[in-house]
Order: structure tokens, then C-alpha cells, then sequence
């Protein structure tokens, strides 16, 4: 058997040992990730905005 058949046929195999989401938990897990994924965004954002303003005092004073 060639090194090839033999890596495809063993991934396959593994591949039927996996434990897959159903849809609902597929759906559920993305909608947690786009969630936490804007809160983080908005966090960063508004730490951003307070530091230039800051900067901005700095600057001008």
C-alpha cells in the first residue's frame, strides 16, 4: 500500500472517531463566538478612544 492510501485510509479512520457538534450546538457555539468576539471589540475600542483623548490632553497641554 502506498504512504498515501495508508494516511488517507488512517485519517478516515480518526475522522469516524470524532465526537461532531449537532447543529444546534454548532449554532449555539457561533453565536457565543460572534458575541464574545464584539464585546471584546467594543472593550478594546473604547480603551482606545479614553488613551487618545488622553494623548490628545497631553499633546495640547
Amino acid at each position: 500500500m502506498s504512504r498515501i492510501q495508508r494516511f488517507v485510509q488512517d485519517s478516515w479512520q480518526e475522522l469516524k472517531k470524532v465526537n461532531w457538534p449537532t447543529p444546534q450546538q454548532a449554532r449555539n457555539l457561533t453565536v457565543l463566538v460572534l458575541v464574545v468576539s464584539t464585546a471584546v471589540a467594543v472593550f478594546i475600542s473604547a480603551f482606545d478612544y479614553v488613551f487618545g483623548l488622553m494623548a490628545k490632553t497631553i499633546n495640547a497641554g
